[in-house]
């Protein structure tokens, strides 16, 4: 067996939403029961508009959720990041953002 090398041992790098990860958890638990409560729905047969009521407003959440890690990522990784990455890190976020609003 190999030893562990120095890049394992190197602690994993703090995210933006480090901060907000047991909102974004709890977010995320109540976006999975809305998708669940979904799948019922259409097991049951409800009128289709309920259905599509209820997956507008699951995208909705999903949107926010997305707003605000874009908005950490912004803060945390480009503003606050090492100034040699920030460029990358600008692109990156520009692409993320461009991908939600093709999305809508």
């Amino acid at each position: 067996m190999t030893p562990p090398t120095s890049a394992s041992k190197e602690k994993t790098p703090t995210r933006g939403y480090s901060a907000t990860k047991a909102q974004l958890g709890t977010r995320l638990s109540r976006i999975e029961g809305q998708v669940r409560g979904i799948r019922r729905m259409v097991e049951d047969e409800r009128y289709c508009i309920d259905v599509i009521t209820q997956i507008s407003a699951v995208q909705a959440a999903l949107d926010k959720v997305a707003l605000g890690l874009l908005d950490d990522h912004a803060r945390h990784c480009v503003i606050g990041g090492k100034e040699e990455e920030q460029a990358e890190r600008t692109t990156e976020l520009m692409s993320a953002v461009g991908r939600l609003m093709r999305r809508s």
